[in-house]
């Protein structure tokens, strides 16, 4: 089931299925996730050709979506998910169903990818916030702004398709009143990183090797940071 952990700092860094890794942690205050997206890979021409970042997305299988019975109103207070505009019904359904309120967030991208397949350019990415009594949203008015402008992820610099940016998850870790935070699909540590910086604990699950040992790497250097302020 788990088949590596490593503790840095604040953070508990998972290798594992986080289905099954996920149900033995007990109570989770607060879950904050990127999970896989449920959308069509196919087509993009020209610039799919050049760029391969479609083509890492399936190749990971980062275009299947997710179950969302891991998400469990039961052992958590609050979820933060990302999703693909295709995902929002059912998903939101799930959730009012599970959940006291929630919310429909976007990230507007300053730079998207030109591209639109029959469909509209990837222009702004959602998440939704979901919540049961006593773990609303946090912040002060300016960070409870449901859109979030930034630049797109490094992609490159981390080997990930699909990275969020700092400013997106700086803005969300401001949104969480809990202190600490956990997300079952870690990626390369986006998450951790940023509930490092605004001083909360830290669980991360991840089920691909290469970009667990990133996650670490990126969370060391967080957490040292930490220290030496």
């Amino acid at each position: 089931m788990i088949e590596r952990e490593v503790t840095i700092g604040d953070a508990r860094l998972i290798l594992g299925d986080s289905y099954k890794v996920l149900p033995t942690l007990g109570w989770i205050e607060q879950l904050c996730m990127d999970p896989p997206y449920a959308f069509e890979t196919a087509g993009g021409g020209q610039f799919r050709n050049a760029r391969g970042h479609t083509d890492r997305i399936a190749e990971q299988g980062m275009d299947k979506g997710f179950d969302h019975r891991i998400i469990n109103p039961l052992c958590c207070g609050s979820v933060i998910v990302f999703c693909h505009n295709d995902q929002i019904p059912a998903l939101t359904t799930y959730l009012a169903g599970n959940f006291e309120r929630f919310a429909l967030c976007m990230w507007s991208k300053l730079n998207p990818m030109p591209v639109a397949n029959k469909h509209y350019q990837p222009d702004s990415e959602f998440y939704i916030h979901a919540w049961s009594r006593g773990y609303h949203p946090a912040g002060e008015l300016a960070d409870k702004r449901r859109i979030v402008t930034s630049q797109v992820g490094r992609a490159r610099d981390f080997n990930h398709p699909t990275v969020k940016p700092e400013a997106v998850m700086d803005k969300i870790m401001r949104n969480i009143g809990a202190s600490s935070v956990c997300d079952p699909f870690m990626g390369t540590g986006s998450t951790g990183v940023a509930a490092l910086k605004a001083g909360k604990s830290f669980i991360g699950i991840e089920k691909d090797p290469a970009h667990f040992e990133t996650a670490c790497r990126r969370i060391a250097a967080a957490a040292a940071l930490k220290v030496a302020a």
